[in-house]
């Protein structure tokens, strides 16, 4: 480690994630949260924390085991399904932002409506899936990611927010989920990873239905990584972000 990057995590730590009071946890569709983060978003709704979801578009194009459930059908029926898993993990306070599944919609549209978010739920800690994994494909994932970082950043500047139509918020990191470089974990018990699991696979049925190699390959790699993590924490099941406080988005590139 060089000089430089030590200076950096001495001098500021990502910020830890359980430390705060108020979240959000961005989507890029209905099931991403609860693959990424699920157990956490559970914990910390356990422990009184204030939880909310947002997802950004409608999943109406992942109809590839929705036994011909199409467009505006499928998109209301994982809407459900979304509100379902919500309701296991614990979740009350879940928004729809409604843009289109696919990369149909204007990416300044996904900023606008992140920043509206923001600004009314006024997380301490911003959760979206990591868009500089150098493997992630779907341009939804992306633009969340791009997006969720361009407004996590920007929140405190009230004259930039008000650009959007939304209010500043004192967000004090990013924490990606679906990365290939945590530097922070959530200890999360059996239970919790049971219940994302069961919010995962028990409610969202339209994308993973009992049989198909999707759901035995994902529930493996789910499984694996929560052990995986776990092990690097001294404990059974945990979960890996990828977190950057306000100091580390802005002109300090080393890792931390």
């Amino acid at each position: 480690m060089g000089l430089t990057r030590l200076a950096l995590k001495i001098a500021a730590p990502a910020p830890k994630i359980e430390d705060y009071s108020n979240y959000l946890f961005i989507g890029p569709h209905p099931d991403d949260i609860e693959i990424g983060a699920g157990a956490t978003a559970a914990k910390l709704a356990a422990a009184g924390r204030n939880v909310t979801f947002l997802i950004l578009t409608d999943g109406r194009y992942g109809d590839g085991f929705s036994n011909g459930v199409k467009g505006d059908e499928l998109a209301a029926l994982r809407k459900d399904e979304c509100l379902r898993s919500a309701e296991v993990l614990g979740i009350k306070d879940v928004r729809f932002l409604g843009l289109s599944d696919g990369g149909f919609y204007a990416y300044e549209d996904m900023l606008k409506g992140i920043a509206k978010a923001v600004g009314e739920c006024r997380p301490d800690i911003i959760f979206a899936p990591d868009h500089l994994t150098g493997r992630e494909c779907h341009a939804d994932h992306l633009n969340t990611g791009r997006a969720a970082t361009h407004i996590a950043y920007m929140a405190p500047y009230g004259g930039i927010m008000e650009r959007y139509g939304a209010a500043r918020a004192d967000v004090k990191g990013i924490a990606y989920y679906m990365t290939a470089k945590p530097n922070r974990y959530v200890k999360v018990t059996k239970q919790q990873f049971e219940q994302q699991n069961e919010a995962l696979f028990g409610c969202h049925t339209s994308q993973f239905p009992d049989g198909t190699n999707e759901k035995t390959q994902l529930a493996l790699y789910m499984k694996l990584r929560s052990v995986d993590f776990g092990i690097r924490n001294l404990c059974s099941h945990a979960e890996g972000f990828r977190v950057l406080g306000q100091t580390h988005m802005h002109c300090t590139p080393e890792e931390v």
